[in-house]
């Protein structure tokens, strides 16, 4: 009985001392932790938004600015290339710009670039189009024999133009027990809706945009598909892709229904109860003629060995990229990212700096991977985990940061796409030590586990961890405070606007960090390959 009254007490005696719960000291970790600031982080930050960085677009000198900056970092810090003797992974990316002189003849309405569409294609050719194909409604686009639902059975779209709703039927049915109800699955994102109309063998593929399904308004869809697009360079050219792939409005897909004698509401809600598809008995019209041009970008991955295993790996993510800038706007050109993502750039430099001041390294490595081409479809992550520098059996835990809080801090933590790992129980423990606790995503139906890199490594089974500051703030300045920011934050995703400000509170952003640095530490000082539960589709 002395014995168990010994060891219930000696736990918080332990965490006091600093040590882990497993009894492996901890050193300085405590001093460690208290060293990340907000203050390094907000400047990290404001360095990779300024202007000078050009908004951080592959391929540009701002890239080889963003470069220069990580890795003259990394090596202060002490850190050893993560791939061989180099600090880069090249990425072998096509670009491809779309020519904006362009229009859609969609039925009998002539619509325009940005204004009411956007048109471009992943296929490495100069001139694609459609003439006068066939166009098919095919509801959400979505084949999966896991809920039994098939949009495209007894379908042929062969050489047709596939018109598909946005999201998955879940989102605007909940109660329908289809899906996950309001919480986007896979099947939402439009990255799939493209490759199953590819799949299929479609010509074109259309997604009508709508805000509150697809959860960004129609400015972020024409400023992100608009100017230099890239994808990967395949040895096929990207000919199994649909020859054009494109968006159209709400206002538009209206018009389309009803010219075709149908209503684009009734048409919708028969797609929420069930596979759906019909021919609409009108055509589209379009010419893509675009400039074509190979380049490569880099991923940076830099490493701390670890002192005991070192073949196994934590792997910490963030994308350095961001949009550039678009020399047609009048003033403010630069697109900076500075929330997305020069914050998360922040933290991972920030992180690496923590752990390079640790008195001892941990038993196992710790990689800092940060990666290119995000914002075109996670392209720098995916090609990693296509070609992963550490083998995948040996990366025992993705942690990604994107988008950091800075809205000050929070009481609650939101683990986006929640319940998938046994990494929260990590994550759980660190929370606990700032007096916060573990919620899901205020915004399920976004679909934000499958828009950032973490996701590419999930794919291929790693166990991955993507969580923020949530929405309770600290205290009631906090709270103040929030209502204030948020109307800018919401308002500049994916704009110009998306600048630093020197009244930005970088506290939540310190607060996250701090959460991730420990769950890292705690893993890297640990034999325990965490799992993904059973309820996740992403087993190793």
């Amino acid at each position: 009985m002395k014995i168990k009254l010994l060891g219930a007490a000696i736990v918080p005696l332990l965490y006091t001392l600093g040590c882990t719960s497993t009894d492996a000291p901890r050193n300085n970790f405590q001093q460690v932790y208290d060293q990340i600031k907000a203050k390094d982080l907000a400047q990290h930050t404001k360095v990779l938004s300024s202007d000078e960085f050009e908004g951080r677009l592959p391929t540009t000198v701002g890239e080889e600015k963003t470069l220069d900056y990580l890795v003259s970092e990394f090596k202060r810090l002490g850190l050893q290339p993560g791939n061989g003797d180099s600090f880069f992974q090249p990425v072998k990316l096509l670009e491809i710009t779309a020519d904006p002189d362009m229009t859609m003849q969609l039925g009998s309405q002539t619509l325009n670039y940005k204004t009411d569409m956007v048109a471009g294609t992943r296929q490495e050719q100069e001139k694609v189009s459609l003439n006068d194909s066939e166009l098919v409604f095919v509801g959400y686009g979505v084949n999966a024999p896991e809920y039994g639902w098939n949009d495209y059975a007894g379908l042929d779209v062969k050489g047709k133009t596939v018109v598909i709703l946005v999201n998955d039927p879940g989102f605007e049915n909940p109660d329908s027990g289809k899906f996950q109800g309001t919480t986007m699955t896979y099947y939402g994102r439009w990255t799939y809706k493209y490759e199953e109309a590819s799949r299929q063998g479609a010509e074109g593929a259309i997604i009508v945009h709508e805000t509150a399904p697809a959860s960004y308004g129609w400015s972020v869809v024409a400023n992100s598909w608009s100017g230099p697009q890239y994808g990967l360079v395949t040895d096929n050219g990207n000919a199994d892709r649909v020859a054009v792939e494109g968006w159209i409005t709400l206002d538009a897909a209206q018009k389309l229904f009803a010219e075709a004698g149908k209503d684009f509401a009734q048409m919708k809600a028969k797609a929420l109860q069930g596979p759906t598809a019909e021919a609409l008995g009108l055509n589209v019209s379009v010419e893509v003629n675009s400039t074509l041009k190979r380049s490569e970008s880099q991923n940076v991955i830099a490493t701390l060995p670890g002192r005991e295993h070192a073949d196994e790996h934590i792997i910490y993510t963030a994308h350095w990229d961001h949009l550039g800038k678009d020399e047609s706007l009048e003033g403010d050109q630069i697109y900076n990212g500075a929330h997305d993502n020069a914050t998360g750039t922040a933290a991972l430099l920030t992180m690496a700096k923590a752990f390079s001041n640790l008195n001892q390294r941990p038993k196992r490595s710790v990689t800092f991977l940060a990666v290119t081409a995000e914002e075109q479809g996670l392209l720098g992550s995916a090609y990693y985990a296509e070609h992963p520098v550490i083998a995948l059996d040996k990366t025992v835990a993705n942690l990604n940061m994107d988008a950091m809080n800075i809205l000050g801090r929070t009481k609650d933590v939101a683990v986006v796409g929640q319940g998938k790992s046994e990494l929260e129980d990590y994550l759980q423990k660190a929370v606990k030590r700032q007096g916060r606790y573990l919620t899901g995503e205020d915004r399920p139906e976004a679909g934000y586990y499958y828009r950032s890199d973490h996701f590419s490594l999930a794919k291929k089974g790693v166990p991955a961890l993507y969580a923020k500051g949530g929405t309770e703030a600290w205290d009631e300045d906090t709270a103040r405070y929030r209502k204030r920011t948020q109307v800018i934050t919401r308002g500049c995703y994916h704009q110009v606007c998306d600048q630093f400000r020197e009244n930005w509170d970088f506290r939540g952003v310190q607060q996250d960090t701090r959460m991730f640095f420990e769950v890292g530490f705690d893993i890297a000082n640990s034999d325990d390959w965490p799992a993904w539960n059973p309820t996740s589709e992403f087993q190793r």
